[in-house]
């Protein structure tokens, strides 16, 4: 049974946290979290995660930890009950999936019994591939990656932050919605447009978008 929270910004939300309670079914007290930190260059030390693992705790999480697939083992995701996979650079988190064996890890904890709560990064890490990354920030790909194609855990191809034009700012002065519907006529595809504040949920292989 898959279940997946892709957001963008993570437990940033009262709906959220509850949409995510709501694939709780057994103590807080008694399950494994594991925080994948990799995307972000300072990892474990990331605000981000760190804010991540006390909302963990304010929910009554006891067993959490981080981990970094760049120099942890992935095996270790295998008997956790919760993973959270952080935000910041796609390609990192990529390249590092790949290298250490993770991607087929969460992909096949994904068709188990096990929640996988994804940020930014980690909500494309999850999609068919990272193509529209490349595409509005190609300034990201330090590790020079040609082959984009990421885990299929959903079929949707998600941009994050899409409310954020600060963000990403077009030096043609394009809004973000307008470089979308070039992109998507160009690649022949549907983007799933997601706000900071949006989620999407997806249960025993039926999903729904919420504001």
């Amino acid at each position: 049974m898959s279940r997946l929270l892709l957001t963008c910004c993570g437990f940033c939300t009262e709906d959220i946290t509850h949409q995510f309670l709501g694939f709780i079914d057994r103590d807080t007290s008694q399950l494994k979290v594991s925080i994948i930190t990799t995307a972000s260059p300072t990892r474990n030390n990331n605000r981000h995660a760190q804010r991540a693992m006390q909302e963990f705790k304010d929910m009554g999480f006891q067993h959490i930890d981080f981990v970094d697939i760049e120099f942890d083992d992935p095996q270790i995701l295998m008997d956790r009950d919760v993973i959270y996979i952080n935000g910041g650079n796609p390609f990192t988190l990529l390249y590092y999936a790949r290298k250490s064996g993770a991607d087929e890890i969460i992909q096949t904890l994904a068709a188990q019994h096990v929640i996988i709560v994804a940020v930014s990064a980690g909500t494309l890490l999850l999609g068919p591939n990272i193509n529209i990354v490349n595409s509005f920030t190609p300034e990201m790909n330090t590790l020079q990656l040609t082959d984009l194609t990421a885990l299929g855990v959903t079929d949707k191809l998600i941009f994050p932050h899409y409310d954020r034009e600060d963000i990403f700012i077009d030096p043609a002065n394009q809004t973000i919605e307008e470089r979308i519907v070039e992109f998507e006529a160009r690649e022949n595809c549907q983007v799933t447009r997601l706000k900071d504040d949006e989620y999407i949920s997806i249960s025993i292989n039926q999903a729904h978008q919420k504001p």
